[in-house]
């Protein structure tokens, strides 16, 4: 009952509606123009060309999957966990490779949780330019914004904005290469 007293009633309907219509339909659809397909009814913005593979949502509750945007050629790889808290956008020929983390919010509990004075919950938005990669289980933090044809390396954890034309690796991801001008 403390949840339900913490997100409201209203809240806790979308949520039941969008987990029916995720776990019911979404998560049935096994080809990636069915995916691209239910989430353009639902409200996302899908550019062309754009491949959804099996993609895992989280707080379509609180956004809904017209949270997210991306531009066309875009390739989401098996197993992404999608943050819909807060605007996801994803430029122009971005990959995500398999199992990339990408986060909206954070929250640390409940509004009495000892620790929300120090670490209050928070939605922000997060952005990848065109052209850009980012790999297999790196993580994005709420904010992030990564410039135009940036590599992110797997396993990278992105704490911090990202300027375009880089290689970025590690935890916390850090810059190891510019890259040049005509890649």
């Amino acid at each position: 009952m403390k949840a339900l007293k913490e997100i409201g009633v209203r809240r806790a309907i979308r949520y039941v509606m969008w987990a029916v219509g995720y776990h019911l339909v979404y998560r049935v659809l096994c080809v990636s123009p069915l995916r691209v397909w239910w989430l353009r009814m639902t409200g996302a913005r899908i550019g062309v060309n754009s491949v959804i593979m099996d993609v895992r949502f989280l707080n379509l509750d609180r956004g809904g999957t017209r949270n997210l945007r991306t531009g066309r050629d875009t390739f989401i790889g098996d197993d992404c966990l999608l943050d819909m808290a807060g605007q996801l956008t994803l430029g122009n020929q971005v990959t995500l490779a398999e199992r990339v983390t990408v986060l909206t919010h954070t929250n640390v509990g409940y509004r009495d949780h000892p620790l929300q004075r120090e670490f209050p919950a928070m939605v922000a938005a997060v952005s990848i330019g065109d052209g850009s990669f980012i790999g297999a289980g790196a993580t994005l933090l709420p904010g992030v914004k990564i410039g135009p044809k940036t590599a992110v390396g797997a396993g990278a954890v992105v704490t911090a904005d990202l300027i375009g034309g880089v290689v970025a690796v590690g935890v916390p991801a850090r810059i190891i290469r510019v890259l040049s001008p005509e890649t």
